[in-house]
């Protein structure tokens, strides 16, 4: 696995965790073309070959920010066609974190701003420090959301709270993002890797073939109604009942010991 990058820093924990930061404190991690070209890199990577990782952490270098969204200095004397290619490539980059077949999980360390709002309503959930703010700002720019913000939010907070974030473009607080269940959790700033870290080793050693298929699952369970849905489930379950994971499970929980999976 590539772990040298311009504009992120990436780190393995325990084998099975990789730690991915966005690594451009000096601008609050906003993100340029090379960082949405580098973040498209890193997810099909995961999405081509896990290589043993089991969970990714997504956060920002930093204690201000997450990500201050779209880098508008890059942008400033962009041409149109400039913009709709840098844009394509952040679509691009989008996509290619929601496919990530293991959890992405945030540690969101300060402010989540226009696309970086967006790449935090991305992550399958997320913690974040009492410091962290969220606003979809884009109104405020002549553009709107454009990676995925609209079709996530509603899904998340409900359609008519969306609507008001969305057409104010007025920020809003960690407590009220934890009240509306779009964080999971609120941490202390100085605890918030730590906690972060101890769920991904929770989710970690379950059998990885069972986490992977599950969040597909959940995933599909959005997007079609729920007969069909429950047809994609079983489909999911029935492949599991021959892996390796499987018997070791239940022998493991017979002989009253911590089951070895192995993501066979």
């Amino acid at each position: 696995m590539r772990m040298d990058y311009e504009t992120y820093h990436l780190e393995l924990v325990d084998d099975h965790i990789l730690i991915v930061l966005m690594d451009r404190p000096e601008v609050r991690n906003a993100k340029n073309t090379q960082m949405g070209l580098e973040q498209k890199q890193i997810f099909d990577s995961l999405y081509q070959d896990t290589e043993g990782v089991r969970i990714v952490i997504l956060s920002g270098r930093g204690d201000k920010a997450f990500c201050a969204g779209g880098d508008l200095k890059e942008r400033k004397g962009m041409t149109d066609n400039e913009w709709r290619y840098q844009h394509a490539v952040f679509e691009q980059g989008a996509m290619a974190l929601r496919n990530c077949p293991v959890p992405v999980i945030g540690a969101v360390n300060g402010a989540a701003y226009g696309g970086g709002c967006e790449t935090a309503l991305n992550l399958d959930f997320m913690y974040a420090s009492t410091n962290a703010r969220f606003a979809l700002t884009e109104v405020t720019l002549g553009i709107m959301p454009g990676t995925m913000g609209t079709q996530n939010l509603p899904n998340a907070i409900g359609e008519r709270r969306a609507k008001e974030i969305i057409f104010t473009g007025q920020p809003f607080s960690v407590e009220e993002a934890y009240a509306w269940g779009l964080v999971n959790k609120i941490c202390k700033p100085d605890a918030l890797m730590d906690e972060t870290v101890q769920t991904a080793r929770r989710i970690a050693q379950n059998a990885p073939q069972s986490i992977m298929r599950a969040k597909r699952s959940i995933s599909v369970a959005t997007q079609v109604d729920r007969s069909t849905g429950f047809q994609f489930e079983l489909e999911a379950y029935n492949r599991l009942v021959g892996t390796k994971d499987r018997h070791e499970g239940v022998l493991a929980f017979n002989e009253k010991r911590k089951p070895i999976f192995t993501g066979e």
